[in-house]
């Protein structure tokens, strides 16, 4: 949408990923990012830190499941999403409004640790992100085999929905695509 806030926030996991599912199914998974800011004090030679940013974020269908599988307390991330303004009362009657990361990209840091990435293959066909179809032109699990002879899926291997104008085709497998009533709320 246009007009949305997009933000980068580079920090640390202050819990495990909380993951739930909503009662049509769709997974969810709630987490904390503290993102402390640093500088070099030339006069004492050493590095202070500043006020910690702690942002509440979350993260929908087969990326929760990514997340929650992957990420632990403690880990640092890389997180982009649109930032979001959210109020309530609370049960004293008063009115407050935080701010919320929607996630819509995250992966630890290599700055400090490495990593080895492995394509999930989820069966279900709706799963996450652009489709549930993954990244790979690996046939779903629950799809019949063909003898020795693939497909490759179009629209740069990804499910990209019917009505996509960035699309060249697409395998159009549902996710982010088919909205539903489980859509995350924006």
């Amino acid at each position: 949408m246009a007009g949305e806030t997009v933000i980068t926030v580079i920090g640390n996991l202050t819990a495990d990923p909380e993951l739930r599912f909503t009662p049509s199914g769709s997974a969810v998974a709630n987490f904390t990012i503290a993102s402390t800011p640093r500088t070099f004090d030339r006069q004492t030679n050493e590095w202070k830190d500043g006020e910690a940013l702690f942002l509440r974020a979350s993260v929908w269908r087969e990326a929760a499941e990514n997340v929650a599988e992957t990420l632990t307390k403690g880990m640092r991330v890389i997180a982009q999403g649109r930032l979001r303004s959210r109020s309530y009362d609370t049960k004293e009657g008063e009115r407050r409004t935080v701010m919320e990361l929607e996630v819509d990209e995250i992966g630890p840091s290599l700055r400090f640790a490495s990593a080895k990435v492995t394509r999930t293959q989820r069966s279900g066909g709706g799963g996450g992100g652009f489709g549930g179809g993954g990244f790979s032109n690996a046939p779903q699990q629950n799809a019949p085999q063909q003898p020795q002879q693939q497909q490759p899926q179009q629209g740069g291997g990804w499910n990209a929905p019917a009505n996509d104008p960035w699309s060249t085709g697409g395998n159009n497998g549902g996710g982010w695509g088919n909205p539903g009533n489980d859509e995350p709320p924006f």
